[in-house]
């Protein structure tokens, strides 16, 4: 999968990451290459949530698919 990355330069120092493709996935790092990293983490980790746990309404239906 490919996702397109917001980077910011952070006013503290370092870097922040958004991947708007993913509502509420970001992620920080020092360094550039920090970032690169934290950033296949966070993917992966936002990705990887579990729905098991989330409160689906009864009129709603939940659907996997693989892409």
């Amino acid at each position: 999968m490919r996702f397109k990355i917001i980077v910011h330069e952070a006013e503290e120092g370092g870097y922040w990451a958004e991947v708007p493709a993913i509502f509420g996935c970001a992620t920080q790092g020092e360094t550039f290459e920090e970032l690169l990293k934290n950033l296949y983490e966070a993917i992966e980790a936002c990705l990887s949530v579990d729905v098991q746990k989330l409160e689906i309404p009864q009129q709603a239906r939940l659907l996997e698919i693989a892409v």
